[in-house]
């Protein structure tokens, strides 16, 4: 009878002593790591607008994957569910012509800030060191620091000429850049592994739906050209790091 009282009164110590793993109302939680944008753009073809001469046939740019320092903080509202804010070190891209300009090289290139905040749900209610979640939230990407090359620079006369079917003789002595900032939702799935109770890994992943307009402004020697292209960037967002709980 009293070995029997003596595991009743030593199993509910026993629980009680283990590392609360599962994350609880209050708790802030800090993830830090190597975050990597990986674009799947699609983009229109190249118009220009001033003068009107339409598109230009069969032209698209495309942009490059970069990697940057990636940073989220999630604060639990409740056992099951968090509010999140992404942020990173700015990304910088390369945007290179495509399509029917596919060989031209480099045209531009961008930063931008991603900063996103997201609902988010953890589903485990138990001591599992895996700790998976899921989210959904707003993105909004700001755009800056854009750079033209010589050979966009070099290649409006070039555009002009495909548009309007005719030799022009136009020539550009400089060019600049201007992408309309981003709204759009933003997806998220991603796990914690406890090492610790504070201290563990984590891996992450968004998409997020990013659309910007580009304007080129070119000065030339008949005067003001402006062209437009419209891109849908529509990255994956990867991250792995660590994760810290306080």
């Amino acid at each position: 009878m009293k070995a029997r009282h003596s595991i009743a009164i030593a199993v509910p110590m026993l629980l009680t002593s283990l590392p609360a793993l599962a994350y609880e109302s209050g708790d802030v939680i800090i993830r830090g790591g190597i975050a990597h944008v990986q674009p799947h753009e699609n983009s229109s073809a190249i118009r220009i607008t001033q003068p009107n001469l339409g598109e230009v046939p069969g032209s698209r740019v495309s942009v490059d994957s970069n990697t940057q320092l990636g940073l989220a903080g999630t604060y639990m509202v409740s056992n099951h569910w968090g509010v999140e804010l992404l942020a990173s070190t700015p990304f910088s891209h390369d945007i290179d012509a495509a399509g029917s300009l596919s060989g031209a090289g480099k045209l531009a290139d961008i930063k931008h800030l991603p900063p996103t905040v997201s609902l988010q749900y953890y589903p485990m209610d138990s001591q599992s060191r895996f700790q998976p979640y899921a989210g959904v939230g707003l993105n909004y990407t700001i755009f800056f620091d854009e750079q033209t090359t010589s050979t966009l620079t070099n290649s409006i006369g070039a555009l002009g000429d495909l548009a309007s079917g005719q030799n022009l003789g136009v020539t550009a002595s400089s060019t600049s850049l201007d992408l309309d900032n981003s709204l759009g939702v933003a997806v998220e799935v991603g796990a914690d592994y406890a090492i610790t109770e504070r201290l563990g890994l984590n891996a992450g992943v968004w998409w997020v739906d990013l659309d910007t307009t580009g304007t080129i402004d070119a000065q030339t020697n008949i005067g003001p050209v402006t062209s437009e292209v419209d891109v849908d960037i529509d990255p994956l967002v990867y991250m792995i790091g660590a994760r810290y709980r306080f």
